[in-house]
């Protein structure tokens, strides 16, 4: 099972844990979860206004083996207006344009895709059960 929480945060409520949503999906072989703007395939949805987050902007995909992934799929921009990075304990990497990475199995850790035209966010927390 992954389960995942998603906050958006401005500057004017940073802190604030109202509006959290939350989504989850059992570890099967090509179970996936969405993040981004279009609600119709997304099910954690940012404002339609925030054009720093893509239509569908992070996919979260079950591998063979009950494994998650997430990828920031590229928009339709070649050169994107946020910037995406992983945290899990005290460890953080970015998330190149395009770029995929593992998620820990049994672990725990939050994906922050932040807009470089303004200070605001979408944080992306998650738990994989293992």
């Amino acid at each position: 099972m992954l389960e995942l929480t998603m906050a958006a945060v401005s500057a004017a409520d940073e802190g604030a844990t109202a509006g959290m949503l939350m989504a989850d999906a059992p570890s099967e072989a090509g179970a996936v979860l969405r993040v981004g703007r279009d609600k119709t395939v997304c099910r954690l949805a940012t404002p339609d206004d925030w054009l720093f987050v893509s239509r569908v902007h992070l996919e979260f995909l079950c591998g063979p083996d009950g494994s998650w992934q997430v990828t920031w799929l590229r928009g339709s921009q070649d050169d994107p207006s946020s910037e995406v990075r992983l945290t899990v304990g005290d460890y953080a990497q970015p998330i190149g344009y395009g770029g995929t990475v593992p998620l820990p199995r049994g672990g725990s850790g939050e994906i922050v895709v932040h807009d470089r035209t303004a200070p605001r966010s979408v944080n992306v927390g998650f738990y994989h059960e293992s």
